[in-house]
């Protein structure tokens, strides 16, 4: 494949990339556009969950979040999928165990959708 289409190819695939949190520009007036990832009752819990504590296990979370294994799976799996949470899998003896954190991207994430649900708010209440 010849420089000049690979180099399209990405910019192409660069220009089909949201913008990112911080540099997105708004029309006057606009409602902010929420994060999708996270705004979704489970996948906001476990990263809710994770913002005040260093990390959760997988039974933790689902304590807290009153859910089911297949449903805090998928949804763990959709947050780290996209680089908001970090997962880690051992054993304590003979027993698997799983960690979850929230990365530095999850922790922005969560910084930028909050930002935007509090302008969401205040426009409402305007």
């Amino acid at each position: 494949m010849a420089r000049s289409s690979v180099v399209r190819d990405d910019a192409r695939l660069q220009a089909a990339k949201p913008a990112a949190k911080g540099r997105e520009r708004r029309v006057p007036g606009e409602i902010p556009q929420l994060d999708r990832l996270i705004h979704e009752r489970i996948r906001l819990g476990i990263i809710s969950a994770l913002a005040v504590n260093d990390s959760l296990s997988f039974g933790d979370l689902k304590r807290l979040l009153h859910t089911s294994d297949g449903n805090l799976s998928v949804h763990a799996r959709k947050l780290e999928e996209g680089g908001y949470l970090a997962c880690h899998k051992f054993f304590e003896g003979r027993i698997p165990r799983t960690e979850y954190r929230l990365t530095a991207a999850g922790r922005r994430a969560l910084d930028g959708y909050l930002c935007d649900m509090e302008e969401v708010i205040r426009r409402a209440r305007a």
